[in-house]
C-alpha cells in the first residue's frame, strides 16, 4: 500500500482536472479525479484523502456544498478551493467554511503546490497533535494545567518521572499555582491510580480536628464523636494522600505525623492500638519549610522525610507566555458554564492580562476572566477587567526577548498574531474573528511574517 498522500481533485472541466491531475502527479502524489462534486465526495467517504482540491463553480453540488459535506464526515478534512478571479468573495466564504486556503484561477503551478504542501503539513501537524494529546492524557492527564513554557514543561518532565515511585514529594508553590492539580497528576499516572486521592488543606481545619481528619476516632473519643472514623490516611489504603499547606500544622502534630510517614502506621483518637496503612505521601506548601526548620516552626526530621523530592511550580508571572492560552481556556469554560458562545479578547484586554502580576496566580486569572465574560457584550473587553488588572495596560511591555530587552511594537503583534492562530489550529477565519481583523488583513500579515 503506498504512503504518497492522496489528492482528491474535484473539477468538471476536463482539460483543467487532467491538467491539475497531471501536475500533482509528477509531484509525487497520488491523485483522485472526480468529474463533479459528488462523485468527489463518493471518493472522500471510501478513501484516506489526504487534501481536497475542488473547485467551487461546478454544475449539480456546487464546491462550497461540497466543501461542507466533506467536513459533516470529517471535521479537520483539509480543503483548498480554486475560483476564478473575479470571484474572491467565493473563496472567502469558504474560508469561513472552513476552507483551508485557496488559489485563483488561471494560478501558477507553484502556488498551487505550495497551497497543497502547505494543507499536507498542516495535516500532520493535526496528527501530531492528536498523538500528543493521547500521550499526554496517558502519562500526565494534565487538562488543567494549561501552558507550553519550559518552565513548566520542566515540572512535567519531572512528574513524568516520580509518579511511577512511592517516593514522598513536596510541592512548593504559591496560592493558586495548581499544586493540587500537580499532586493529582502525580496519582493518576502512578500505579495507584485505580485506588482513592485523599486531600486536605492542613490551614483550614483548628488543630483538634485536624488531628481527627488525619489518624481518625474511636467512637466517643471527644464530645460529638458518636461513631468510629477510620482518618485520612486509613481511607486513602492503597492510594494517595494529599497533605495541602502543611506549613501551617503545629510542633505537636508534626511529632504524630513523623510518626505516620515513618512507619506507616496511625494511632486514632481514643485508641492504643496502632493501624497500618499502605498511601503515597504528597505535601505541598507555600512556604520556604527550609526557613521554617531554621527558625524552629518546622521539626527537620519531619522536613527531610516529606522533602525526597521537590516539585517547584512556577508562579504565574514567571510564565506569561502562558497567559494567553490560560485565558481563552477560561473563555472557552466560562463560555460552557453559562451556556453561551465563546467571546474573542480584546487585544487591549490580552495586553493588561499579560502585562499583569497575578499574585493570585491561576485561580486569580480565572475569576477575573470569568467577571469580564459576564460583564461583556460580544468580545471580552479590557473595561470589564477588574480595575488592577486593566490598569496594567501600559504598565510594562507584555513580552520581553530573553535579553530582558523591549522588542519592537511590530514583534509584540507577530508573537500575538501567531500565538492566537496556533490555538485555532490555524484556521485563519477564527483567528482573523479573534483578533478583530478582517481576513485580507490577516493574510497580509502572515504574507509579511513569512507564516502563510
Amino acid at each position: 500500500m503506498s504512503t504518497q498522500p492522496l489528492i482528491l481533485v474535484a473539477e468538471d472541466e476536463d482539460l483543467m482536472r487532467a491538467i491539475i491531475s497531471r501536475l500533482l502527479e509528477e509531484a509525487g502524489y497520488r491523485v483522485a479525479a472526480a468529474a463533479s462534486a459528488e462523485e468527489a465526495l463518493e471518493a472522500f467517504a471510501a478513501e484516506d484523502v489526504s487534501v481536497t482540491l475542488t473547485d467551487i463553480r461546478m454544475a449539480g453540488m456546487d464546491g462550497l456544498e461540497l466543501l461542507d459535506r466533506v467536513k459533516d464526515i470529517d471535521a479537520e478534512a483539509l480543503v483548498v478551493v480554486m475560483t476564478a478571479y473575479s470571484s474572491v468573495d467565493s473563496a472567502v466564504a469558504a474560508l469561513r467554511k472552513g476552507a483551508y486556503d485557496y488559489v485563483t484561477k488561471p494560478f501558477v503551478n507553484e502556488d498551487l503546490l505550495q497551497s497543497v504542501k502547505n494543507a499536507l503539513r498542516q495535516r500532520e501537524l493535526f496528527r501530531e497533535n492528536r498523538a500528543l494529546r493521547r500521550e499526554l492524557d496517558r502519562r500526565y492527564s494534565f487538562s488543567e494545567i494549561i501552558g507550553t513554557s519550559e518552565v513548566l514543561q520542566r515540572v512535567f518532565r519531572l512528574v513524568e518521572k516520580v509518579a511511577a515511585t512511592n517516593t514522598n514529594i513536596l510541592v512548593y508553590g504559591e496560592s493558586g499555582t495548581g499544586k493540587e492539580l500537580v499532586a493529582r497528576a502525580i496519582h493518576h499516572n502512578s500505579p495507584r491510580a485505580d485506588r482513592p486521592f485523599v486531600a486536605i488543606n492542613c490551614g483550614a481545619l483548628p488543630e483538634t480536628l485536624l488531628e481527627s481528619e488525619l489518624f481518625g476516632h474511636t467512637r466517643g473519643a471527644f464530645t460529638g464523636a458518636t461513631n468510629a472514623r477510620p482518618g485520612l490516611f486509613r481511607s486513602a489504603e492503597g492510594g494517595t494522600v494529599f497533605l495541602d499547606e502543611i506549613g501551617e500544622i503545629s510542633q505537636a502534630l508534626q511529632v504524630r505525623l513523623l510518626r505516620a510517614v515513618q512507619e506507616h502506621e496511625v494511632t486514632p483518637l481514643g485508641s492504643n492500638a496502632p493501624a497500618r496503612f499502605d498511601a503515597r505521601i504528597i505535601c505541598a506548601t507555600n512556604r520556604d519549610l527550609e526557613r521554617e526548620v531554621t527558625e524552629g516552626r518546622f521539626r527537620e526530621d519531619l522536613f527531610y522525610r516529606l522533602n525526597v523530592i521537590e516539585v517547584h511550580l512556577p508562579p504565574l508571572r514567571e510564565r506569561r507566555e502562558d497567559i494567553p492560552l490560560l485565558a481563552r481556556h477560561f473563555v472557552k469554560r466560562t463560555a460552557r458554564e453559562q451556556a453561551q458562545d465563546e467571546k474573542p479578547i480584546e487585544p487591549s484586554a490580552m495586553t493588561a492580562l499579560i502585562n499583569y502580576n497575578w499574585p493570585g496566580n491561576v485561580r486569580e486569572l480565572q475569576n477575573a476572566i470569568e467577571r469580564a465574560f459576564t460583564l461583556s457584550g460580544d468580545r471580552v473587553d479590557v473595561e470589564n477587567l477588574p480595575p488592577r488588572v486593566r490598569d496594567s495596560a501600559g504598565a510594562h511591555p507584555a513580552v520581553l526577548d530573553p535579553d530582558g530587552l523591549r522588542p519592537t511594537l511590530d514583534e509584540v503583534e507577530r508573537r500575538y498574531i501567531l500565538d492566537t492562530l496556533a490555538s485555532v489550529n490555524h484556521d485563519k477565519a477564527r483567528a482573523a474573528n479573534i483578533l478583530g481583523i478582517d481576513l485580507s488583513t490577516l493574510y497580509r500579515k502572515l504574507k509579511r511574517y513569512d507564516a502563510v
